[in-house]
């Protein structure tokens, strides 16, 4: 029970990962998490990244610091990184530790690739 459960897709030239644990808290699938999303960034050279939070309900303030070390490993190579479908429950931890002012939310992923300029049409 390590793996973390990711689809990474590109639309428009943003790469977009659904977190699709219903579940963030233990350490292996964090460490999963974070090995992931660092390698699109370092191997890949993924600069606008979206993470879409829709289908998670419980995260680890772990999780965080993961977060953080992938949103300067992203400026450094002069890209962005948002973060879409956060439940309000789950930004919390954000607000208390003042990540929310180091982090931009979007309600869902739609909103997200807009603000990178990519217009996404319901099929």
């Amino acid at each position: 029970m390590g793996r973390a459960d990711l689809v990474v897709q590109d639309i428009g030239g943003v790469t977009v990962v659904e977190l699709n644990d219903a579940t963030i808290l233990n350490a292996p699938v964090i460490e999963n998490l974070a090995h992931s999303l660092y390698e699109l960034v370092d191997s890949r050279g993924r600069r606008n990244i979206v993470l879409d939070f829709s289908n998670v309900k419980t995260i680890s303030s772990s999780l965080l610091s993961v977060l953080v070390t992938l949103e300067r490993k992203v400026r450094a190579i002069k890209g962005r990184m948002v973060i879409s479908g956060l439940r309000e429950e789950l930004l919390k931890p954000f607000k208390i530790t003042q990540l929310d002012k180091m982090f931009v939310f979007y309600k869902d992923q739609s909103a997200a690739l807009g603000s990178f300029g990519v217009r996404v049409t319901e099929q």
